[in-house]
């Protein structure tokens, strides 16, 4: 592990933390993170700054991250988007019928979700 890092790495060991102190982090598995010192380690190899790592695996850690911080995949970003609500169902409803979407009315609130993002770039959430 370097003895100092770099701002990006810095970025994303805050952005990490950030998310565990909301609730927000989750393991690969999909479960929320409730140990302080797993969101440590998780902050530090998303970070590529993991001192159990070799020097290129790190390097390959912080760019796949910034790829997907750049992208807009992680759980701020995502909060972020929606102004901090979640679409409920009838407005993903309304917007799947709006694009006129075959199957809309036996789908789940989730498939409506993933249908409209197919179907156009973004759900606005807006009312």
């Amino acid at each position: 592990m370097a003895s100092r890092q770099s701002k990006e790495q810095k970025d994303t060991v805050g952005r990490v933390m950030h998310e565990f102190k909301h609730g927000e982090l989750e393991t690969s598995r999909g479960r929320k993170v409730k140990n302080p010192k797993q969101a440590i380690a998780i902050g530090l190899r998303e970070a590529g700054a993991s001192k159990y790592e070799s020097k290129s695996k790190n390097q390959e850690n912080l760019k796949r991250t910034k790829a997907r911080e750049w992208r807009g995949v992680t759980e701020r970003d995502r909060s972020e988007r929606s102004g901090g609500r979640e679409a409920t169902r009838s407005h993903l409803y309304a917007e799947a019928k709006r694009r006129n979407i075959p199957g809309r009315s036996k789908m789940s609130k989730n498939e409506l979700e993933r249908s409209t993002i197919v179907a156009g770039r973004h759900v606005p959430t807006g009312h």
